[in-house]
Formats: structure tokens, C-alpha cells, sequence
């Protein structure tokens, strides 16, 4: 009693339940122990006796009650263990009688106690307990048999009880894996003569008891390795649900029937391997029910494990094409479109091997069947059909048949007005691209470029936007790998022109057709596309390089210097600068080949040159130019060099070479500027040359131009040749002012130079009009070293022979070079003549006594001239004094001398008083003109009888 007031509040209060399940436990089996053992010593009945019964049997009932209030599927021990203790003390409240002499009732209730408690107790794996428990029952049931219902009111009852009592020995001996006694229990069962007098429901449960035991059978076999003992499980489930639906015959319902039919069914299927037969009766079974199931409910579960059943039926047996594909569209027809269901058909879809054909068709049933489908949406099960779809044609060895399937299922989207969603359109395209990219690393190309084009179907239209234009690229990419470049140029026009990436599909099929002026107009255009990156160049420039278009590579190269050395990082001008390097070397291999267009190239070659002096002179703000002196020293030889080439191989190209080598005098001053060491000699020497170089072929264009045109206005060009011209003569000089050069070759190269500078400076004075300043040149070139005596020719040929030029200009350079060559002897006697000739004229017809004394003095040269050349020039040692010159001077010594001596008898004549001094200044001019007119009557033809008339 104590125990029991102990247990009584703690099965009451549910959070002690809860915190004390193991001690409530020992103490419930400790109760059930204690009345088990009264049970065996109680009294006798007495008055006494008769209230201890009936508290027992009031406190097990009510234990009882708790047990079966409990709802925790966790508690299944405690309401064991509470069941076993009610029965116990129930037990033992009982008169002290033989159990055949008990009263009916009490028989059929502690039976009814006894075979529950037993039955819970077996669930939870208390075998002894629950045998004890039956044991006790096993007394009460046999009582029961013998004992005689003199009402006949019981019946029902005693049928039920008995019953529950074979059930409980049969699943405990099950449970216990005494198969012998479960077997016995079962056959009781089922030659019971009580069975009739059961009513449904208790039927029912009956039949589920024998039927969880033939499922778990069945189950169990399946799970097994071994085949002969798959086999055996086999047969015992077979025999199990064979008793299992022999006690449901006599319930009403179909679909029970149904059901159980298909447990036998299955059974039968799983031990055909070891009995064939079984398959046939399996199969027969399914024939029975087949015609009433399709016109039933068709989402009942039941309905669909018997279509599924039908399924393995086939395949085991190997059943053709269209038994299996009919199995299957019931199945679809019939299923509620779930995630399960779904499942369901796809793990079945995917053991029928080389079915190809059906494995499609089933899945193009699915599609069908859910776009068909109204109510909620079914995105998610039309998704995986579609994937699983794709997935499987990719597997098909029929490529056409494959690509066929995903049109016809991406038909049936678009038929149905069904729009996918973004992420499954992306999912299809993914596998798209995934089975493309297979093929393409295959070399299968025809067969990617259809897996590519697949994604271009109005199906995926969420997605088109993004992807059909990377669809259509990929596809072309395939054709032109395969050699059709017809077909890729088709499917790359479907794509905008405005795209980086369509612009190089479109050039690579340029390329691998040969069209490389198309090639460079596309690489033109796909810089200024949108979507443009760089590593398209560069995959451009591989692509010129292994197809050796060297005018497409100029191109990419120069899109490519395009695209660098904006963003004012010198890492980037320094890349820059060598991707300069490469394009003119490049040019410069252009130039050298026959038939190029040299006039062209040379101005794209003078346009990177220019480029990269930019960057070098970027590169010089930032402090970074010591990291590309080699760049420097490459770019002014290359430059030189091709200036050099130029000169001598390249007609009409004077402005062309001249800007090369302006360009070449740059680069070396830069590598002069950047060097770190002394420069070397050769740099200066090569700056002079550049220069010099530079204004010379300005200078021979301009003239070649002035020839060649008229009315023309180059008043700036000249100007600007000018300009360059002083730049040069003031750079050379500040060379050789700053004794860069030792080699007196060197030296004396410069210095000529320098003279043929002021040559173009008079020159381009002369065209100027600009005679003070060609004035002042002339007078600078006077003050000029000895050495300038071929200077003061050419000035002079230039002046003699511009009409517009002032007389005192031409004359102060005639008198220069007259000076010069008296000074130097080194003009030659021919010119001489002339230059002497010309400035006598000038200074005789001005007819001043100055100009008359300096004219005289020049004469006078000239008679020593003549006198030091005839006899060298007799013996060829020396240019002989032109005759026709000679002959002159003759003459205009004797008629200047003449005119002097008219002179003096007209002013005498004219007023007797003019100072003397005059008449004797003219008689001594006059004189010596007579002096020197016999003198160089020696030197002409015939000259004893001239020198007799000049005494006279």
C-alpha cells in the first residue's frame, strides 16, 4: 500500500512524469512483483478479505485507466510497465477460487488484462515479463474454454477476447523470433471457430496484426544478399499475407481486398526467382484487379502500389516496349503530381537501362501531364521532369532523335503558354551548355553547336536575353571549327552587332576565311562595342599571328595600345611603350616586304613613334624613365635606321624620312637625358646627323613642292622650315661648343653642317622676301670661319639668281665670296670670274669715285689671278681664266679708263676752275684702268696689237 501511495502522485503530476520515468519504472515493476507474490499467498475469502479485493481491483483499474491515458510516444515502457502492474493487482484482487469455478465475466476481463499487458510488454522487447503475463492468460483462456456461458449473452465477447489472447501469443512469439510458436498461434487463429462471431472492426485488427508481419517479413527479404535466404523470407511472406487475406475475405470493401491482394502479389514477386511460377500467379493477381482499379479513384495509394506492382511485373519478365510504356502512362495518368510521385517515376525511369525511347516518352508523358494540370502551380515536379529529360537525351547515342526530344518537350512549354521561371530556365541551359561543351571537347562539332542552338528555343524566353546571343556564339564557334563557315556566319548574324564578344566570332570567321581587310574592320569595331574586353585582343593578336596576317596583328596591336596608358599608372605606360615596340617592329617588317604599301605604313609607323615619345615623356613627369632605357635605345635605332632604309630605297618619301629622323633626333635625346653614364660620342654624332638630316629632306620637299606648283601659299611651311632650321644649326653648335667631339672629322662634318644650314636659311629667306633678315644671315655667315668659302657660293648662286632680291644684298654677298676666295684660293677661277664680273657691274653703273676706286681694286685681282693661273694652266696644273671673262675685263678696263679721261677734259672744258685735285684723281683712275687693260692684253688673243692701242 505504501507503494502504491508512493507511484499514485507521481503518475498524476506530468512533470514528474516526465523527470522521473526510470525510478516511476522500477518502482511499477517492484508493484507487479509484490501483488504477483500476494496473488499466490492471499487468504482465504472472509469479510476482511472481501474489502482488500475490492481496493485491489479498484487500484489496478485504475493504473489501467493511466496507462491508456498516456499519449507520449516515448512512454511506450511506462504504459507497459503500468499495464502489467493494473493486471497484477487486478490478478489479485480476484476471489480465491479455481479459475474454472470463476464467474464468466471476470474470466473474459482478466483474459482481456492479461493478453494487453503481454502484448505491450512483447512491443517493448520484455519477453520474460510478457511471457509471464501470457502464461497467466494461458490458465484464463483454458478456464474460459471450460467454463459455460448460461446466458448466451457473451458471446461476441468470448470470441474477441480469445482471439486477443491466440493475436497477442502470436506476435509475442514473432517478436521473440520463436517462429514455431507464432506459426501454431496463427493456425489457431485460423481454424479458431470463434472467428465468425468477430465483428468487422475487431476483424480488421486482427487481419493487420497477421499483415504487419507478413510486411515486415517481406521487407526483410528484400533487404537481403543472400538468395536463398531472399527465397525463404519470401515464402514465409507469401504464407503470412496468403493468412492475412484469407481472414479479410469476409470484411466488405475493395479496396481493402485491393490491398491485401497486392501484398500476396508482391510476395509472389519476390520469390520468383527461386519458383518462376510465383511470377505467373503474381501476374494473374494483377490481371484480377487491373479492370476494377482504373475505373476507381484514381489517387488512391493503394491503386498506385498496383500499377507500380505491375511495373516490376514487367520488367522482371522483360516485357516489350509497349506493355511497359501502357504500365507507365497509367501510372502518370492516375498519380497526384507530387514531389514524391515525381521521385517515384524518375527512380523507375532510370533502371530501364537501354529503353531509351520509353524512358523518353514516359518523361514527355510527365511534362504533358503536369502543363496539363490546372489549379496550384507545379513548377518545382515540372522542373525536375525537364532536367531529368535533358539529362537523359544527352546519354542517347541517337544525337538527331535526342535533339528531336528536347524540341518536342520545349514545344509543349511553349504550347501550353507555360513561361519557366529565370532559375529554371538557367538550369536548363546550364545542362545545355554542359552537353554542348562535352561534344565540343570531343571534336563531335555539329552535335554541340545542336545542343547550343537547343538554348535559343522560345521555352527559355525569361532568360533570352542574356543567354541567346552566348548560345548562338558557342554554335558558331562549332561550325567553324567544323569548316562551314557559311552556317556560322548564318547563326552569328541572328546575334546584335553591338556586342564585343559577336564582333570576334565574326572575325574569326574572317580570318579563317582569308578576309583580312574584313578582319580589320571588325576589330575596328569591336573596340567601341559594348561588353568589350581586352583579352579579346589578345586572343585577336594569337589568332593574326598563327594565321600570319601581318595587317590584321598591326591592327589588334594598335586596338589593343588603344585601350593602355590611360589610366596614368606607370606600370601601364610602361606596357604601353613595349606594345609600341612590337606594333613598329612589325611595320618596319611591312615596309620591307615587296609590294607594300610603304607611304601608308610609314605614316602609321610615324604615328606610333610619336606615340611612344608621348609615353616616354609621361613616363619622365612621373620619375620612371630609367625602367625603360632600353626601350629608349631600341626605339632611336629603329627609328634611325628606318630613316636610313628610307633614304635609300624610298622615292618620293622626303617629308616621310625627314620626320622619322626628327623623330629618331628626339628619341636620342631622351636616352641622352635618361642615360646614367656618360654619353657616348656616337649619341651626339647621331643627333647631329638626325637633325641635320631632318631639316635637309624638309628642305628638298619644300623645294620639290615649289617646283611642282604654282600660286601656292607656303608661307607657313617656310616658316616652319625656318624654324627648323635655326633649332638644328643651334643644337649642332651646342654640341660642338660643349666639346662632345674629339674626332676632327667629326668636328669638321658638324661644321659643314652648320654652313649648309645658313644655305637653307638664305634659302628660305629668299622665298620670304625677308632680305633684312637674309641680310643679317649673310653677315653672320661673313663672320663665319674661313671654311665657309662653298657657303658664300651657294648663298650667292641662290641671290643671283632671285629677281627680286636688292642690289646691296647681292652685293654684299658677292664681295663675301670674293673676299673668301682671295683669302682661301679655293673657288674656282670660272666662278671667280663671274662673282668679279657681277660686282664690277654693280659697282661701275652706281659710278661713284668709291664704287670706281673698289671696282679698279677688283680688276687689279683679277690681273693677278690671271697672272698666277696661265702658267700653271698651261701645263693643266690649274683652271685656266675663261677667255670670254678675259675679253671682258679687257674691255671694261679700257672704256672705264676712257670715261675717265672724258671725265677729266669735260670739266675742265665746263669751268676752268674746278679744283685740280679732281682732275688729277680721275687722270690717276684713269691710269690705272689703262694699266690694267695692258695687262691683260698679255692674256688675250691678239693681245700685242690691243696693248698697242690702249698706249696710243
Amino acid at each position: 500500500a505504501g507503494l502504491l501511495i508512493t507511484i499514485k502522485p507521481k503518475l498524476i503530476d506530468a512533470s514528474t512524469k516526465q523527470h522521473g520515468w526510470t525510478t516511476i519504472h522500477s518502482e511499477l515493476l517492484r508493484l507487479s512483483s509484490l501483488a504477483e507474490s500476494f496473488t499466490k499467498q492471499r487468504p482465504r475469502s472472509n469479510k476482511e478479505w472481501i474489502s482488500i479485493a475490492d481496493t485491489l481491483d479498484r487500484e489496478g483499474v485504475w493504473l489501467w485507466n493511466v496507462a491508456t491515458s498516456i499519449r507520449d510516444d516515448h512512454a511506450g515502457q511506462i504504459a507497459a510497465a503500468i499495464k502489467l502492474a493494473g493486471f497484477r493487482l487486478v490478478e489479485a484482487g480476484l476471489e480465491q477460487k479455481p479459475a474454472a469455478l470463476m464467474p464468466y465475466l471476470a474470466l473474459i476481463h482478466i483474459l482481456h488484462l492479461a493478453s494487453k499487458a503481454g502484448s505491450s510488454l512483447s512491443e517493448f522487447g520484455n519477453h520474460d515479463l510478457a511471457g509471464s503475463v501470457l502464461g497467466s492468460a494461458a490458465k484464463y483462456e483454458d478456464a474460459l474454454r471450460k467454463a459455460e456461458d448460461l446466458e448466451h449473452s457473451q458471446g461476441q465477447a468470448r470470441a474477441r477476447v480469445v482471439l486477443l489472447y491466440y493475436s497477442s501469443r502470436m506476435e509475442a512469439a514473432w517478436r521473440e523470433g520463436n517462429d514455431g510458436i507464432a506459426d501454431f498461434m496463427l493456425s489457431k487463429i485460423i481454424d479458431s471457430d470463434q472467428l465468425h462471431s468477430l465483428l468487422p472492426r475487431d476483424r480488421e485488427t486482427l487481419v493487420a496484426k497477421v499483415l504487419d508481419i507478413g510486411k515486415y517479413v517481406l521487407k526483410a527479404g528484400s533487404k537481403e544478399s543472400n538468395t536463398a535466404v531472399r527465397a525463404t523470407r519470401g515464402r514465409d511472406a507469401v504464407k503470412w499475407l496468403q493468412k492475412a487475406f484469407s481472414l479479410s475475405e469476409p470484411l466488405e470493401g475493395s479496396e481493402n481486398i485491393s490491398t491485401r491482394q497486392l501484398r500476396v502479389t508482391r510476395a509472389y514477386f519476390l520469390t520468383s526467382s527461386e519458383e518462376p511460377e510465383n511470377l505467373v500467379r503474381a501476374e494473374a493477381s494483377l490481371n484480377e484487379l487491373i479492370s476494377s482499379v482504373e475505373s476507381s479513384d484514381h489517387t488512391a495509394t493503394e491503386y498506385q502500389q498496383l500499377r507500380w506492382m505491375r511495373i516490376a511485373v514487367l520488367r522482371k519478365r522483360k516485357a516489350g516496349y509497349t506493355p511497359l510504356l501502357e504500365a507507365f502512362q497509367s501510372i502518370i495518368d492516375h498519380m497526384s503530381l507530387t514531389d514524391g510521385s515525381i521521385t517515384d517515376v524518375l527512380q523507375e525511369t532510370r533502371g530501364l537501362g537501354d529503353e531509351r525511347a520509353l524512358v523518353a516518352v514516359v518523361h514527355q508523358r510527365c511534362l504533358r501531364r503536369i502543363l496539363d494540370a490546372e489549379g496550384d502551380s507545379h513548377d518545382s515536379q515540372l522542373n525536375r521532369i525537364l532536367l531529368s529529360l535533358l539529362f537523359h537525351c544527352s546519354k542517347d547515342t541517337d544525337h538527331a532523335q535526342a535533339m528531336q526530344e528536347v524540341s518536342t518537350a520545349f514545344d509543349s512549354i511553349t504550347d501550353a503558354r507555360y513561361e519557366l521561371s529565370k532559375v529554371s530556365a538557367t538550369a536548363c541551359l546550364t545542362l545545355l551548355w554542359q552537353f554542348g561543351d562535352r561534344h565540343y571537347q570531343n571534336k563531335h562539332w555539329s552535335e554541340a553547336a545542336d545542343w547550343y542552338l537547343a538554348g535559343t528555343h522560345k521555352a527559355l524566353t525569361s532568360v533570352a536575353r542574356l543567354s541567346d546571343a552566348k548560345c548562338l556564339r558557342k554554335a558558331a564557334l562549332c561550325y567553324i571549327q567544323q569548316g562551314d563557315y557559311a552556317r556560322s556566319a548564318a547563326t552569328v548574324r541572328r546575334c546584335s552587332d553591338h556586342d564585343a564578344a559577336t564582333c570576334y566570332i565574326r572575325l574569326l570567321i574572317a580570318v579563317r576565311q582569308g578576309f583580312e581587310d574584313e578582319a580589320i574592320g571588325l576589330v575596328r569595331t569591336m573596340v567601341s562595342a559594348s561588353g568589350f574586353d581586352r583579352k579579346t585582343l589578345m586572343l585577336a593578336t594569337q589568332l593574326a599571328n598563327e594565321c600570319n596576317m601581318r595587317n590584321l596583328l598591326l591592327a589588334v596591336l594598335e586596338a589593343l595600345l588603344g585601350t593602355m596608358g590611360s589610366s596614368g599608372d606607370p606600370s601601364s605606360d610602361t606596357e604601353a611603350l613595349t606594345l609600341a615596340r612590337c606594333i613598329i617592329r612589325l611595320i618596319v617588317k611591312l615596309i620591307g616586304e615587296p609590294g607594300s604599301n610603304r607611304s601608308s605604313l610609314a605614316q602609321v609607323l610615324i604615328g606610333h613613334f610619336r606615340t611612344a615619345i608621348l609615353l616616354i615623356k609621361k613616363l619622365e613627369e612621373s620619375a620612371n624613365l630609367t625602367f625603360v632605357i632600353r626601350d629608349i635605345a631600341w626605339l632611336w635605332r629603329a627609328a634611325y635606321n628606318c630613316a636610313i632604309q628610307g633614304c635609300s630605297e624610298w622615292e618620293h618619301a622626303e617629308s616621310t624620312v625627314s620626320d622619322i629622323f626628327d623623330i629618331a633626333r628626339q628619341l636620342l635625346e631622351a636616352y641622352r637625358d635618361v642615360s646614367l653614364t656618360d654619353t657616348d660620342v656616337e649619341i651626339h654624332l647621331h643627333i647631329i646627323d638626325a637633325s641635320f638630316a631632318t631639316v635637309a629632306g624638309r628642305v628638298f620637299a619644300l623645294r620639290k613642292r615649289l617646283s611642282s606648283e604654282q600660286n601656292i601659299e607656303v608661307s607657313n611651311s617656310l616658316r616652319s622650315v625656318l624654324d627648323d632650321i635655326r633649332s638644328c644649326r643651334k643644337r649642332i653648335c651646342a654640341v660642338t661648343d660643349a666639346a662632345k667631339l674629339s674626332d676632327a672629322e667629326d668636328i669638321s662634318r658638324s661644321q659643314v653642317y652648320v654652313h649648309v644650314l645658313r644655305v637653307f636659311e638664305v634659302e628660305m629667306l629668299c622665298h620670304l622676301k625677308e632680305w633684312e633678315q637674309l641680310l643679317q644671315a649673310v653677315n653672320d655667315t661673313i663672320q663665319s670661319d674661313a671654311a665657309a668659302v662653298d657657303t658664300y657660293e651657294a648663298i650667292t648662286d641662290i641671290l643671283w639668281v632671285e629677281k627680286d632680291c636688292p642690289v646691296d644684298v647681292l652685293f654684299t654677298a658677292l664681295e663675301a665670296i670674293l673676299h673668301a676666295s682671295l683669302d682661301r684660293g679655293s673657288l674656282s677661277i670660272d666662278k671667280f670670274s663671274r662673282w668679279l664680273r657681277a660686282i664690277c657691274t654693280m659697282l661701275l653703273s652706281r659710278n661713284t669715285a668709291e664704287d670706281r676706286t673698289k671696282a679698279i681694286g677688283y680688276v687689279e685681282q683679277a690681273v693677278h689671278v690671271l697672272e698666277d693661273h696661265t702658267q700653271d694652266a698651261d701645263f693643266g696644273l690649274r683652271e685656266a681664266y675663261p677667255i670670254d671673262e678675259r675679253q671682258w675685263l679687257l674691255g671694261t678696263s679700257y672704256n672705264t679708263g676712257i670715261e675717265c679721261l672724258q671725265r677729266v677734259v669735260f670739266s675742265r672744258w665746263m669751268c676752268a676752275s674746278t679744283d685740280g685735285s679732281i682732275s688729277a684723281s680721275l687722270l690717276d683712275e684713269a691710269k690705272r684702268w689703262f694699266e690694267a687693260s695692258t695687262t691683260i692684253c698679255r692674256f688675250v688673243p691678239d693681245g700685242d696689237t690691243r696693248a698697242g692701242k690702249v698706249s696710243d
